[in-house]
């Protein structure tokens, strides 16, 4: 297959993922933040990962919270969160990502992770060169229905390359669903926790690490 494009999942992908305690803490900042001293922990459970406007909803019902305001919070803890924790040497980048440079293919970066922090990301580490769009969710109920495997952000990527038979690598189940509702071919990347992860949606490939990639679209 001969490719006009390729883009990449953020997080799992470009770079190592965020450990789950650093953002349970920052779900109960969000909720001190909002002035709910002692939130049901399974509440504070509901807003680390996985979030969906119904969850989210009921979750702010709870406490009488307006649920624009309380998701403005949770974005910016988590997000503040995931800067202290790369600043600490956490979550960086794969040591393959060098191998993308010369690839000459328009790329893009598609992530449900927060804008703010894909854009944080992509310049810490000296690569946000190597793409030509690079898409996150912004701190809005809307966005948050937005996130994969709604392909909303993918085809606005797939826009801006201006590609009609691109690959989409990610390392995710929603990932995989995102390309097939984008109608386009996708990587799963198998990273060392991904290893032996089960998928009820099959990609178009399956790959070790970014050298796969590279050679599927060269």
């Amino acid at each position: 297959m001969t490719y006009d494009a390729v883009v990449f999942d953020n997080d799992g992908v470009l770079v190592d993922t965020t450990e789950y305690d650093v953002l349970h803490e920052a779900a109960w900042q969000a909720f001190d933040e909002a002035g709910v001293d002692d939130p049901d922990p399974e509440h504070v459970e509901e807003i680390v990962v996985g979030v969906t406007p119904e969850s989210l909803s009921a979750v702010c019902d709870a406490y009488d919270l307006s649920v624009e305001e309380f998701w403005r919070i949770r974005d910016r803890t988590s997000h503040e969160a995931q800067r202290e924790y790369v600043h600490s040497g956490g979550k960086p980048l794969f040591d393959d990502v060098p191998t993308l440079s010369d690839l000459d293919l328009p790329m893009g970066v598609v992530s449900s992770n927060q804008q703010e922090t894909v854009d944080f990301l992509l310049d810490h580490f000296g690569v946000s060169e190597l793409f030509d769009t690079a898409y996150g969710r912004q701190p809005t109920v809307a966005d948050l229905r937005r996130k994969k495997p709604d392909p909303h952000f993918l085809e606005r990527a797939l826009s801006d390359l201006d590609a009609e038979d691109a690959l989409y690598v990610g390392d995710r189940e929603d990932d995989t669903t995102a390309a097939v509702n984008a109608g386009i071919d996708s990587a799963f990347i198998r990273r060392p926790d991904r290893k032996y992860h089960d998928l009820a949606v099959q990609p178009t490939y399956e790959v070790d690490d970014l050298h796969d990639v590279r050679a599927l679209v060269r």
